[in-house]
């Protein structure tokens, strides 16, 4: 199995019981594990980004993305399981999906739902479309 492992996380509860999750398998394998860190941001709205210095709009999206990683990074950090952080903006369930793949991850581990404002019935649309764009096997936790 591919040791490298994107997981998604937005600061949300379900978000952080899947780094729960990847904390208990890299514990539990013996093979060293490449853990991916990725926090997706949504891009302002035109109508902001057109008044507003890209370097403000970038460093907004640096500390809200840094924000939403917070939790998962001191998990995995008292956990003593190494990782990379990244921050992207894009839409969120291609962006993750494109990660990936561009990253080489053998798999992505990430909650049923998490801060979206559209949820599905059982899973969080995020969640649904990146099961429905990737070719990876998606851990899903709830």
């Amino acid at each position: 199995m591919n040791p490298r492992w994107l997981l998604p996380v937005d600061g949300s509860l379900p978000a952080l019981r899947a780094v729960d999750h990847v904390i208990a398998e890299a514990l539990a394998t013996p093979q060293e594990l490449e853990v991916l860190l990725l926090n997706v941001q949504h891009p302002l709205p035109s109508d902001i980004s057109r008044f507003v210095n890209a370097d403000v709009i970038h460093d907004y999206h640096r500390e809200t993305g840094d924000a939403a990683l917070a939790s998962a990074r001191a998990q995995l950090h008292a956990a003593g399981i190494g990782h990379a952080e990244h921050v992207l903006v894009g839409e969120v369930a291609p962006t993750i999906v494109d990660f990936a793949r561009e990253h080489d991850c053998g798999q992505i581990i990430m909650g049923a739902r998490g801060l979206g404002t559209v949820a599905g019935l059982l899973l969080g649309s995020v969640t649904q479309r990146v099961i429905h764009l990737t070719d990876l096997p998606v851990v899903v936790i709830k």
